[in-house]
């Protein structure tokens, strides 16, 4: 089991093979914790809850992801993580 910040996703995310299937994604990253501003949630079952049937690139899968998300989860709009 792995953890990382939402702002540091990209990397996890590049580590796929795309394109990729949503439901082959989502396994893939099962085992991995999205840490959040308001707690954490299971990545792979993040993506299940997309709308699309595959991701073409790394960019289309975090651009889903953050559609899932509840606004909370991400923090306010333009905050990194640091400040405040």
């Amino acid at each position: 089991m792995s953890e990382v910040k939402l702002s540091r996703i990209e990397s996890v995310l590049a580590d796929l093979e795309y394109p990729i299937a949503t439901d082959q994604a989502a396994t893939e990253l099962e085992d991995v914790t999205l840490l959040l501003a308001d707690g954490e949630r299971n990545l792979g079952e993040l993506v299940e809850q997309s709308d699309s049937v595959r991701f073409e690139s790394a960019d289309d899968l975090e651009s889903d992801l953050h559609n899932v998300l509840p606004r909370e989860a991400v923090g306010e709009p333009y905050q990194s993580e640091g400040e405040g």
